[in-house]
């Protein structure tokens, strides 16, 4: 089998001079053109300008000019973030031929630290449920997941080693449990949603794919500095996820699985999965019960999402109705009809949901549960079920995708991680831990 480089073992051969830029993204676009008439990851792909990016990088380097961290790594960008040199056209036809003036500030940050933008990744429509193009490398015939299918599906089959998503409900630890990566969704804040499509200001977040958690903190590392622009971020130190991931913890951590209101709708397998993993951590795991107030957080993280999509997208509704899926109208329509006091109620509730997640993460360093019901579906009607992450997606909690599992099928199966608000670094570090210690059983 062929052994693909990581983002970070890629970053230090081109740094060493074992590999060009070039080189690297030559070999990402051999990938491409074998495997995309199959998987259909990209919404827009120029091959010659990612050559060009490649060049130009690889001529600073031989000038002895300061690299960045991410020096001649291609990246690949989901296609609801404004890119000024590809189209951005947010998965829907009322926004075909968009083109930005301008970069968003997460892509602009990426150019700054030496990446090839490769091209844009297929979104569902204005990232919520209607599917892309996009299947699942594993099994074709089955959805990638969404909304962030392309960055998952690109980094799954090897065409990119990193892309970039955004998760709202679960739209990038579903796409990453069902295409068997590892993905991050940081903290809410973390990392500037300045010319982001905005679906929610609640729960927009950016989040990112990769092949191992030292991937995972490259990038995310690389993008986590504040920006006035985006409202819902404050002037606090980055975490400092590489570093902290690398050390011992001070001591064992201990984990918190949580099975969550929707443990119901978890598939067998994924129930069988876990219990075989519980058995695995033994005596640093405790099944823990979320507290009562939780049975209500599916139906808050509803009104409050649909209320906002119908704000954030009133103009595409009013003028376009008739060129939108037949769920997003429900979705809208749904969000006009919530009173106003609703919405205040469940907006107030977010505090109490996480003054309640505290006390579980004072006993506990990390919670454990699934990140989706089960393998990715078959059929591409569905991006398939995202109960698993709305509570989470709801408090902004920091939550990874560890592809830790498979099904009878052979299909991944992921496992979430989640940890404080703004505790990032320690997340990382816990799952090393947890990778380390099933490794060595």
């Amino acid at each position: 089998m062929t052994e693909y480089p990581s983002a970070v073992q890629l970053v230090a051969q081109i740094r060493e001079g074992a590999k060009t830029s070039r080189e690297v993204v030559e070999a990402c676009l051999e990938r491409i053109a074998a495997f995309e008439p199959e998987i259909g990851a990209w919404a827009h792909l120029d091959a010659e300008h990612a050559l060009g990016q490649a060049d130009r990088l690889d001529e600073h380097k031989s000038r002895g000019l300061p690299l960045g961290p991410l020096h001649g790594l291609p990246v690949g960008i989901k296609d609801i973030i404004d890119t000024g040199d590809f189209p951005t056209e947010n998965g829907t036809a009322l926004h075909a031929g968009r083109t930005p003036a301008d970069d968003a500030t997460l892509v602009a940050r990426l150019r700054q630290a030496g990446a090839v933008i490769l091209g844009k990744t297929v979104t569902t429509e204005l990232a919520v449920y209607a599917p892309g193009k996009t299947r699942n490398p594993h099994d074709p015939s089955r959805t990638p997941g969404g909304s962030s299918s392309g960055s998952a599906a690109a980094v799954a089959s090897f065409m990119v080693p990193l892309a970039v998503g955004t998760q709202t409900n679960g739209s990038v630890i579903r796409p990453a449990s069902f295409c068997g990566v590892f993905a991050f969704k940081p903290t809410i804040g973390l990392i500037s949603r300045h010319n982001v499509l905005k679906q929610s200001r609640h729960f927009d977040t950016i989040g990112v794919f990769g092949r191992t958690l030292e991937d995972l903190a490259l990038i995310a590392e690389t993008l986590m500095a504040y920006d006035d622009r985006d409202p819902g971020m404050r002037p606090i130190a980055r975490p400092r996820l590489s570093s902290v991931m690398a050390e011992e913890p001070p001591a064992e951590p201990r984990l918190a699985f949580i099975r969550t209101p929707v443990w119901g709708q978890a598939e067998e397998s994924t129930k069988n999965a876990f219990r075989e993993l519980i058995e695995h951590v033994g005596e640093r795991l405790d099944i823990v019960d979320l507290p009562p107030l939780f049975e209500r957080a599916h139906e808050d993280h509803r009104k409050i999402m649909e209320a906002d999509m119908a704000l954030s997208f009133a103009r595409e509704y009013s003028d376009g109705k008739d060129k939108l899926s037949a769920v997003l109208c429900e979705m809208i329509e749904r969000g006009q009809a919530v009173l106003a006091t609703d919405y205040n109620d469940a907006v107030g509730r977010i505090a109490d949901y996480n003054a309640e997640l505290d006390e579980i993460f004072d006993a506990y360093d990390a919670i454990l549960t699934p990140s989706a019901a089960g393998e990715a579906p078959v059929g591409l009607e569905s991006t398939g079920n995202p109960a698993f992450c709305t509570i989470w997606s709801l408090c902004g909690v920091p939550a990874l995708n560890l592809p830790m599992m498979q099904s009878p099928n052979g299909m991944p199966i992921g496992v979430q991680l989640l940890s404080y608000r703004r505790d990032d670094a320690r997340l990382f570090r816990t799952a090393r831990w947890l990778l380390n210690r099933l490794e060595t059983e």
